[in-house]
Parts: C-alpha cells; structure tokens; sequence
C-alpha cells in the first residue's frame, strides 16, 4: 500500500533523528530535508486544491506597512493595538478573546501604519491547531512581526518555530543563489565563495531530489542545507520583526532583570500597556524597523511641497512610488525628474527601475490624458 505524504514526511524525519549529524552523514541528511521540503510543498498545492484550508481571514491591507501582532493567547496584543492605533479590540482576562483580526492604524512621523491584532498562537499553529494556518497565513503578508511577550511566559523559541514552519524567515535576507534549468549536463554547481558549510556534491544531490535533472546552480554566498532548501522551495518570506515585553508593571525589579538577561539577544521594548507605558518608545522602534524614508512631490512647474513628505519603504522604486500615488501613474509613466541623494546630479531624468533616498524630491510625468 502507497504511503500518504503525511507517512512519508514522518518516515524521513523518523530517519533523520536515528541518523547521527557529521561531516559523513551531512549530505545524507540535507537530501533527507530536501525531500521533506518538496513533500510538503506537495501537500499544501494539495490541500489548496481541495479547499482543506479552512475559512480564511480577509484582511484588506491600508497604510504605508503593515504590522502583525504575533504572541500566545491573552499576552495583551488587544490592549497593546488599541494603545498604539486606538482601535477598539475586545479585552478580556482569558484566552482566545479575539476571534478574528483587527486592525487599527498607527501614525508617528507622517507614516500611516496598519496593525493587526490576531488569535494568539500556539504550539503546533503551522500543523493547523487553533486556526494556525490561517492566522500566519495573513502574517506572510505583512511587512513586520512584533512579538508580543508575557513577562510569565518568555518562551519566544515556541513563535518563532511556528513562524519557521510555515516558510516565514526573520530578520535576514534571500540566499543570493540562482538555480537556472539547462536542456543537458546534469546539475553544474558553481560557488563564487568557499563554501564551509555545505559541499558542491551535497548541494547538487539536494537541487536533484527537489526534481531538477539538468541546471546551473550559481551560489554566491557561504549557505548551509536550510538556505538552499529555502531557495529550492520557492516560497518563502524574509519579513523584520521587533519584541514587545509586556506587563512589567506586575514584576519587580529583580525579576525583570532575569527577563531582560535571557532576552538580551532580542534587544525587546518594555511595556506595560494598560498604563501606557513605554507605548511612544515602540511606536519609535517600530518606524525604524520598518525603514521608512521621506520624498516630496514636485509637480511639474512648481515648487516641491516640503511640508507634507510622502512616506515610502527603503529601497522603493519611482514605480513603487507610482503605485502609491494612484495605480493609474504607472500605467501611464512617461518619466520622472529626481533631485537629491539618489540622483546622479540635480534633475536627472529617470525610469521606473530608478531606486529613491530619503530627502529625494521627484516630478513624475505621465502621458497626456494621464492622472
């Protein structure tokens, strides 16, 4: 009898912890994990197919970013949006109060930020439970995680495995390998680095088992088994988070002292949210996290409006600007004129592609007819 894809996965990673991890057993065990990867990758295509994936949470996304508020059950997530957006989020003394996701927007220095309070997570949230599925599906799609963390209850390490789980990287960057197929010559691997953590053997074993026959694997930085996975898969997000440490009105000074010792390579803001303190410091936090910056509009044959910037995410395009100005501007684009840091001199003529600094003054130009 053929093995579902849930004895499969099981069967492997069955495998994987009976086999002892060194520089013999490596490769064997990053071709175990591609496997895993790619059976996974296999039972969500599945599972979407089918409609298994449940009543999803319908969240319109507004504002400059978007924030999720990740954490367990009743850690103040509600009490925190409503302190930080004045939204109106139900808050009780028990678990599971909120039953679905709500949002609010935050504004500090001209950006208007969306937050999303959400159910709390809990262990075992990317396998299903508690509606995990559909709550981290909607923190794929923000731009930020703020961890929200009981001073009781400091067991981040179960959060950030769940967000692992389902594909979410914190706080890092996309390998910078590229896998291009080819019509013959089996796997080329080709590193621009020397490579300590994997061999160019193990890498080509792992993109064979993820169904490549024939491609030139270019790698450009030192990854491990994980990041190649990552790469194979395809479908992971690379999303910056910050920590929030609340309630530490209800402990005193030597315990949040051992709170502040084994969270120290999180660096969180303390807060106590029901008075408001600490609430401006995260507000801060969160806006440079987000890494925003300013540019103000030129139109065409008048001054620049310095007073009211337009507040764009680093490393924003003039298209993306285009997009968040009206949809219409980009489909309509003729040009853009750019002064300042990200202009090669004063007024230089510039496409889409072009990437802004903070303090950029721009004119677009659109076709005739144009909005």
């Amino acid at each position: 009898m053929a093995l579902t894809i849930d004895e499969q996965i099981k069967a492997i990673e069955e495998e994987i912890l009976k086999t002892q991890y060194n520089k013999k057993t490596q490769s064997h065990i990053g071709l175990l994990k591609a496997k895993i990867a790619r059976l996974k990758m296999e039972q969500e295509k599945r599972r979407a197919a089918s409609g298994g994936g449940g009543q999803g949470y319908s969240v319109k996304k507004s504002g400059n970013a978007t924030v999720a508020l990740v954490g367990f059950p009743s850690v103040g997530k509600s009490t925190l949006l409503n302190k930080l957006t004045g939204a109106k989020s139900e808050v009780a003394a028990y678990a599971f109060t909120t039953l679905d996701v709500i949002p609010g927007i935050m504004y500090h220095k001209f950006a208007k930020i969306q937050v999303l309070d959400m159910p709390g997570l809990i262990r075992d949230a990317s396998r299903g439970k508690g509606r995990g599925r559909e709550v981290l599906a909607v923190v794929r799609t923000s731009d930020l995680i703020l961890f929200v963390i009981d001073v009781y209850d400091m067991n981040i390490d179960v959060l950030v495995n769940e967000l692992y789980n389902t594909g979410i990287r914190l706080n890092t960057h996309p390998p910078n390998v590229v896998i291009t197929k080819t019509e013959k010559g089996g796997i080329d691997v080709k590193p621009t680095v020397a490579l300590t953590k994997i061999t160019t053997e193990m890498a080509s074993d792992m993109v064979g088992a993820y169904g490549y026959v024939n491609a030139e694997v270019i790698i450009r930085e030192d990854i491990d088994e994980e990041q190649l996975i990552d790469v194979l898969t395809g479908n992971r997000v690379y999303l910056r988070s910050v920590t929030v440490v609340n309630k530490i009105d209800l402990v005193d000074e030597e315990h949040l002292q051992r709170i502040k010792e084994k969270m120290r390579g999180w660096d969180p803001i303390y807060v106590a949210a029901n008075k408001d303190l600490g609430i401006e410091e995260l507000k801060e936090a969160i806006y440079k996290k987000l890494d925003f910056i300013h540019v103000f509009l030129k139109p065409q044959g008048q001054e620049a409006d310095m007073k009211e910037p337009m507040v764009i995410m680093g490393g924003s395009t003039v298209g993306d600007l285009c997009d968040r100005i009206h949809r219409s501007f980009r489909r309509n684009f003729r040009y853009a004129t750019v002064w300042g840091r990200s202009a090669k001199f004063p007024g230089q003529t510039v496409g889409t592609d072009h990437v802004l600094m903070n303090g950029d003054i721009i004119t677009i130009v659109v076709k005739r007819g144009g909005e």
